[in-house]
C-alpha cells in the first residue's frame, strides 16, 4: 500500500504571479517593482505574455525581508543581502524580542501550541488555549499567551513553516475565545466611550479585538465596528455613539502612507474633543509624529492612557 503523504509534502509551484506574491508576503506590487528597478531584486521571470513570475526561493527571501522591514530595517540596507545574512539578522531580532518569554518553559509551551497548529490538531489547540484563558484570566492570557504566540506564528510564517490558511485557523481560534470572553464580561459603563475598528486597507481583526478586551478590562464602554470601515463611516459612527476615543489597529501589512493619510483624514472629520488612538505593528506609527493622533506601541499603554484621559476629564 502506498504511503500517504500530507498536503505539506506536496511539491510547491515553480513560480508565483505578482498578485500571489503580494498576498503571500504583504509586500505591495508597487514595492516589488520599485525594488526590482532600484536594487535588482526580486528578479522575476516572465511568462509567455510577459507577466512577472517569481521563483519560490525569491518569495522565501521576500518573506524574510518583509519581517525585517516590520522590525525597523531599511530596504536599502537589506534587500541586496544574501538570504543567509537576512536569516542571521532575523535571528538576532528574535533573540532581542525574547523578553516576551520570561521563562524558557513558557516559550517551549507556546512553541508546542504552534506545533499543534502546523499538525492541524485544531481541536486540541482550541482546548488548550481555552484552558489557559480560564487559568490565567483574560488580561494575563492576552499578555502572556496571545502576544507571544502572535510573534511565534509570525516567525513561522516568515520561515515558510506556516501556510496562510494555518495562520487564519490560528487567528479564528483566538478571536473566538476573545469574543466569548468579552461577551461574558459586565458591559463597561464608564467613560471613555471607545469606538474600535480598522481602515478599509486593514483586514486583520485580531489586533483590534485584543485592544477591545483591554479597554473592557479597564471599564470602558466599547463599541466595535469590526474591520475595514471607510473613514467617513467611522466619523458618522463616532458621532452617533457619542464617542470619546476612536481606536484603530494597524498590522505591518498596511501600506504606511495609506495609514498616515487615513489618520490625517479621519482626524479632520472628528470633533476636536474626540481623541484618535492608533496602535499595532505598522512601522509608520512609531516613525512619524502625527498631530492629533495618540500612537500606542503596545497594549500595555492602553491602561495608563485611559487613566490620563479620566484624570484630564475630571479636572476639566
Amino acid at each position: 500500500m502506498a504511503e500517504v503523504t500530507s498536503a505539506r509534502a506536496a511539491p510547491a509551484p515553480v513560480a508565483m504571479t505578482i498578485a500571489s506574491v503580494e498576498r503571500d508576503t504583504g509586500l505591495s506590487k508597487d514595492t516589488l517593482r520599485v525594488w526590482e528597478r532600484r536594487y535588482g531584486f526580486p528578479a522575476p521571470q516572465r511568462d509567455v505574455v510577459g507577466e512577472r513570475l517569481y521563483p519560490i526561493e525569491q518569495v522565501d527571501k521576500l518573506r524574510t525581508l518583509k519581517r525585517l522591514l516590520d522590525l525597523g530595517h531599511r530596504p536599502g540596507r537589506i534587500v541586496r543581502l544574501p538570504i543567509e545574512e537576512l536569516r542571521r539578522l532575523a535571528q538576532a531580532s528574535r533573540d532581542t524580542t525574547a523578553r516576551s518569554f520570561p521563562q524558557t518553559d513558557a516559550r517551549d509551551d507556546l512553541e508546542a501550541l504552534v506545533g499543534q497548529l502546523t499538525a492541524h490538531r485544531m481541536e486540541e489547540l482550541r482546548g488548550q488555549l481555552a484552558q489557559l484563558l480560564l487559568r490565567k484570566g483574560l488580561e494575563r492570557f492576552i499578555a502572556e499567551v496571545v502576544v507571544p504566540m502572535n510573534e511565534l506564528v509570525g516567525e513561522a510564517w516568515t520561515r515558510g513553516a506556516l501556510q496562510i490558511f494555518e495562520e487564519h485557523l490560528y487567528t479564528e481560534a483566538v478571536q473566538g475565545l476573545l469574543r466569548n470572553a468579552i461577551g461574558s464580561m459586565p458591559r463597561g459603563d464608564q467613560r471613555p466611550r471607545v469606538l474600535l475598528t480598522t481602515f478599509p486597507q486593514e483586514p486583520h481583526g485580531l489586533g483590534i479585538l485584543m485592544a477591545e478586551a483591554v479597554f473592557a478590562l479597564n471599564g470602558c464602554h466599547c463599541s466595535s465596528l469590526g474591520v475595514q470601515t471607510p473613514v467617513w463611516d467611522i466619523a458618522l459612527a463616532a458621532e452617533a455613539q457619542r464617542t470619546d476615543i476612536v481606536a484603530l489597529s494597524f498590522s505591518a501589512a498596511v501600506n504606511p502612507n495609506q495609514a498616515v493619510d487615513g489618520l490625517a483624514e479621519l482626524r479632520d472629520k472628528l470633533p476636536s474633543d474626540v481623541e484618535l488612538w492608533a496602535g499595532g505593528s505598522c512601522p509608520a506609527l512609531q516613525r512619524r509624529t502625527m498631530q492629533g493622533v495618540q500612537a500606542l506601541r503596545t497594549l500595555d499603554e492602553i491602561a495608563p492612557e485611559v487613566v490620563r484621559w479620566r484624570a484630564r476629564r475630571s479636572s476639566a
